[in-house]
């Protein structure tokens, strides 16, 4: 049975942060509050935890898992940014934006996309997601959260809990999100390309959904 946290998503409860922090430290698999729809999350670093996202998400080695970050400085850690990317990426983060960028030799290998040796990566716009990598000091591994089932995300954490209350560690209700996941848009080729229209505006990115 995973534990039930209700976290005020303005100003978190510091201990519960804490305690958050620390389940993902020690392996587990949470549920948080972004601010495009809730998520699915873990150590950047458990490769078993890793495998419980793609179970739970049912999707095979292909799919890009997303690395959540606090800051511009941390993707440069995880990807290779050049100037124009940079100037792009500041004007947009924080935001319900992904990124997908050549990645690092800071990235294990078995997390960048398999063929493109890509990754995705993104800053939210959300107190307690922030709070909550603040706390970890470092990126997290995290999916939206999509059940294969369903068309649109969970959103209320009641709703998650009775789906999911025995295959993750940790649902952390911040209250209600959205049900539009980011943008995602694609920055390895000579121009930023569109590859999913979401919960970001496009005009900021120089974009159009045409």
């Amino acid at each position: 049975m995973s534990q039930f946290f209700s976290i005020h998503p303005v100003n978190p409860q510091p201990r519960l942060i804490k305690q958050a922090a620390e389940i993902v430290r020690g392996g587990g698999v949470i549920v948080y509050p972004t601010d495009s729809c809730y998520a699915l999350g873990c150590h950047i670093g458990d490769k078993d935890a890793a495998e419980r996202l793609r179970r739970i998400r049912q999707v095979d080695d292909n799919h890009h898992f997303t690395l959540v970050c606090r800051d511009l400085s941390e993707i440069a850690n995880f990807a290779k940014v050049d100037n124009a990317q940079y100037r792009l990426l500041k004007s947009a983060t924080p935001g319900p934006y992904t990124f997908l960028l050549e990645a690092s030799r800071e990235v294990p290998r078995r997390l960048a996309h398999p063929r493109r040796r890509t990754i995705g990566l993104r800053v939210p716009e959300h107190v307690v997601a922030q709070c909550l990598l603040e706390e970890l000091g470092e990126p997290m591994l995290s999916t939206t959260l999509l059940l294969p089932d369903l068309d649109d995300p969970l959103n209320d954490a009641e709703e998650i809990r009775a789906r999911l209350e025995k295959l993750v560690d940790l649902i952390i209700d911040g209250g209600a999100c959205g049900l539009t996941p980011t943008t995602v848009v694609d920055l390895t080729g000579p121009a930023p390309a569109l590859i999913r229209a979401g919960a970001g505006a496009l005009e900021p990115l120089g974009l159009s959904a045409d």
